[in-house]
């Protein structure tokens, strides 16, 4: 601890290590901080040091008992040297020639970010010279770590149960309060991670870093299955990952195509243009009565009558947020069977590609929990147009929203990987010999298949993505995590007030989900935008929170402390603040008020 005129007193330089394999780059440097200085103040200087963008979107994590526990076993057991498993994100070879391009800063603007390597241009690399990761240095962390071997990706931590996953999310740290206070001891290790699921502006331009830690989270949580997807979907998200590890291994991957003397006011134009462009399209100025609306024959699937009989088709109108059905088109004047009402219902794709099988899962909030509806569409098209206007209307957004034609073609581009059909070339291809296809997917599929077999289904999927750049790929791949059911869901084990038995919460960016623990199934949903306040009893460690229409809940969490989900909504609320006319600057205040408490 230093106390002296030059830094004030009591404060000290702490030590922070980036791991990489590259011998000359330094791989420490130093902070200095207060005692009076939070772990979310800390959190901020890390990552400007490293220039990751967004630094309110991350936190820090401490690993599962679980977790530890199965490294230290491994360790017990192995006979080679103990190394520790830590996540290597920024270890893969790289040009030491990519630097900032000039003339992109003005003091009137936003600091601009080098569209090679995601850190800042060099003009503005002075605000970050006291780092050794400065000029190329940062570009390290912008490629993706090589895969593991198969053995050591079968004896780390997998969780196989929705406890298994709350564990997962216990140990994020207290964004008030200091890593003293939290029992973090010297040589403690802790995961930078992405805490709130909700990447505002991802700019390939300027967040080739940022792009790449999202990449290396979402791929770690398919291939340790703490997100549950399809075999189809671990086939395109494997395809993915061999093309990507490609592209990171060849010097294709330093041929970054960009225009380096681009002019900021020519940037600001196109970014002005592209907004204008989504607001005509979309009709942000709209008149209420010329609010698009889609009318189509569709099939209605009842849960409980899931036979062929019970599979009718109905003539279905989709108006403001509703979905209504009719016998056919010619009663649509008339009054519907029945109307659903989509505000802050789930929407879940029922999706198999290969089978022709386009169905949306409607589970729909009523007073005693939550109305199970299927829809089926009849091809890629007709499924497109009704599930991005099914996903926007949960929200209570309609498709005259900007987000509507882009959500479209997102949905068309998913299915578009999904769509391959196997050729026998592909299992005698030379490529798949030295493939190790074991790398790509999780557990259960190379229990389930022979390597070869794999490996065909892998290079047939790579057949729709090989042309793709390096960014756009770990994009793609960060879109198709995106729109898995249970994306950007962290789970916890509670207790409602008043119930008998415990429940699963499933927190997500704009909602709360109460699961049943034995089935996983949705029981209700809890939108924060019909939230009007929530509170935490720091006595009892109970979170109260009041919604519109006099709803109101009440539980303690058991899994974790209660402060995490507290820190969790005033979280996801900070956030959906965001936009982007406002300036880089975060105002912190604002986010310890929503997220700090009051203990």
């Amino acid at each position: 601890m230093i106390s002296s005129s030059e830094y004030g007193s009591h404060s000290w330089e702490l030590l922070v290590t980036v791991d990489h394999q590259h011998e000359e780059v330094q791989k420490e440097f130093l902070l200095r901080v207060t005692g009076d200085l939070h772990i979310g103040g800390v959190m901020l200087k890390l990552v400007e040091q490293i220039n990751i963008r967004r630094s309110e979107e991350l936190s820090l994590l401490k690993q599962s008992e679980d977790a530890l526990k199965k490294k230290k076993k491994k360790d017990k057991n192995s006979k080679e040297p103990v190394t520790e498993d830590i996540l290597n994100l920024c270890n893969s070879p790289v040009s030491s020639g990519l630097s900032g391009s000039p003339g992109l800063y003005s003091k009137t603007m936003t600091p601009v970010y080098d569209p090679i390597s995601g850190t800042p241009a060099s003009s503005t690399i002075t605000w970050f010279s006291d780092s050794p990761l400065t000029e190329q240095n940062c570009s390290i962390l912008a490629f993706s770590h090589p895969n593991c071997s198969p053995e050591t990706l079968a004896e780390m931590y997998q969780p196989r149960t929705l406890a298994d996953k709350a564990k997962l999310n216990a140990g994020w740290l207290d964004s008030s309060r200091s890593l003293m206070e939290q029992g973090i001891l010297e040589d403690d290790q802790l995961l930078l991670r992405f805490k709130y699921y909700t990447f505002f502006d991802l700019n390939p331009k300027y967040d080739a870093v940022r792009i790449n830690q999202i990449y290396e989270q979402a791929r770690w949580a398919i291939l340790l299955e703490e997100i549950d997807c399809t075999e189809e979907e671990m086939l395109i998200f494997a395809a993915l990952q061999y093309h990507v590890n490609k592209l990171s291994l060849s010097s294709e991957a330093q041929d970054f195509t960009c225009e380096s003397e681009v002019d900021e006011v020519e940037a600001a134009l196109s970014n002005l243009e592209v907004t204008l462009e989504g607001g005509n399209t979309s009709n942000a100025l709209e008149d209420i009565t010329d609010i698009p609306k889609l009318a189509d024959n569709l099939r209605l699937v009842r849960p409980r009558k899931l036979s062929l009989k019970a599979i009718k088709p109905y003539w279905f109108v989709f108006k403001d947020t509703s979905v209504s059905y009719f016998k056919n088109k010619e009663s649509a004047q008339g009054e519907p069977i029945e109307k659903l009402n989509l505000k802050g219902c789930e929407v879940v794709p029922d999706v198999n590609v290969a089978a022709k099988k386009f169905g949306i899962k409607l589970l729909i909030p009523v007073a005693d929990g939550m109305n199970e509806v299927y829809l089926r569409c009849e091809n890629e098209n007709q499924y497109a147009r009704w599930m991005a206007a099914c996903i926007l209307a949960s929200k209570g957004k309609t498709m005259a929203d900007s987000s509507y034609h882009p959500e479209v073609h997102k949905i068309l581009s998913f299915l578009k990987m999904k769509n391959w059909a196997m050729s026998p070339q592909a299992v005698s291809d030379p490529e798949s010999i030295d493939m190790k296809p074991e790398c790509f997917v999780s557990l259960r599929y190379t229990k389930k298949y022979k390597s070869k077999q794999l490996a065909a289904r892998i290079l047939e999927a790579h057949q729709n993505v090989c042309q793709m750049p390096l960014v756009e790929a770990k994009l793609r791949f960060i879109q198709a995590w995106q729109s898995l059911p249970e994306f950007g869901l962290s789970y916890y084990i509670v207790r409602f007030k008043g119930s008998k038995k415990d429940d699963m919460l499933g927190v997500s960016y704009n909602r709360l989900i109460r699961i049943d623990i034995a089935t996983g199934d949705p029981i209700t949903t809890w939108r924060f935008s019909n939230m009007k306040q929530w509170n935490v009893n720091w006595e009892i460690r109970q979170v109260a929170i009041e919604f519109d229409q006099n709803v109101s809940i009440a539980f303690t969490c058991l899994s974790a402390d209660c402060k995490i989900i507290h820190e969790y909504i005033g979280g996801y609320i900070f956030l959906s603040t965001r936009s982007k006319d406002q300036n880089e600057t975060l105002d912190e205040d604002l986010f310890h008020k929503l997220t700090g408490g009051q203990e």
